[in-house]
């Protein structure tokens, strides 16, 4: 081609391919994640799992009290009802004829396991409900103040025992308000101390979870950082290098 109509073309140089070519950067990229930091972001990131797809510890906790409230109720309710049920059993039944000894204890036992299992049941339901509603709203409170003081068991008293009593209209309210707040100062007391013992709070092990979490994030995006800036420094160079060439020729 000749050299006048070289004149006529566009000029494009190797720099200007380059940054063409080069992907924009972002700051979401180079910059670390937030971590929650309000009260709605904390009670949020509850319901999100992590990179091994499992629930935050907080919410097993609350899956993990309402099955021992349920086993307890059971419990609690099904062994001396049970008991009652085999003794009513043997008053009621004396006068009846069985086959032998076997099949009078055989009718025993089966009016025992009826008992167990109707107000086991009636029972377990029961208090799986109460302490469940008592931990979802405690660790809820506890979540969203970011610090676990008596207040948050209080309040859970005073909202698990008022909601179970509603349906004796306003007084059962202002009653199981009243009781659920006596109730939950002993019972809060009772798991701020299990906690003390063990050298920290749940909430404050999860601050330095978080802090420590976020400090390797910092040190990742760090590092992106330094080799983004080593892959810039050499295309530079080989910019550099092609345009020197360019001229000498």
């Amino acid at each position: 081609m000749p050299r006048f109509f070289c004149f006529l073309l566009p000029r494009v140089h190797a720099a200007d391919v380059a940054a063409a070519q080069t992907p924009p950067s972002s700051s979401s990229s180079t910059s670390p994640p937030e971590l929650p930091d309000t009260g709605w972001e904390r009670i949020r990131d509850l319901f999100d799992r992590d990179e091994t797809m499992q629930y935050p510890e907080e919410l097993t906790n609350i899956m993990k009290n309402c099955f021992v409230g349920a086993v307890a109720g059971f419990l609690y309710g099904g062994l001396p009802a049970a008991r009652f049920a085999r003794q009513r059993y043997i008053q009621v039944s004396q006068a009846e004829v069985y086959r032998g000894r076997v099949d009078a204890v055989r009718s025993s036992h089966h009016a025992a396991i009826r008992g167990f299992l109707r107000y086991g049941w009636r029972w377990s339901w029961r208090v799986s409900l109460i302490v469940t509603l008592f931990s979802s709203v405690s660790t809820g409170l506890s979540v969203y103040r970011d610090k676990d003081v008596l207040s948050n068991y209080v309040a859970a008293g005073v909202v698990t025992v008022g909601l179970y009593r509603l349906n004796l209209g306003l007084r059962g309210l202002v009653a199981g308000s009243v009781i659920g707040a006596v109730l939950g100062v002993p019972t809060g007391a009772l798991i701020l101390g299990l906690q003390r013992l063990m050298g920290e709070t749940f909430r404050e092990r999860r601050r330095r979870e978080r802090r420590e979490l976020y400090e390797l994030l910092i040190l990742d995006v760090g590092s992106q950082l330094e080799e983004t800036s080593k892959d810039m420094q050499r295309i530079q160079e080989l910019l550099g290098s092609n345009n020197s060439e360019e001229s000498n020729n």
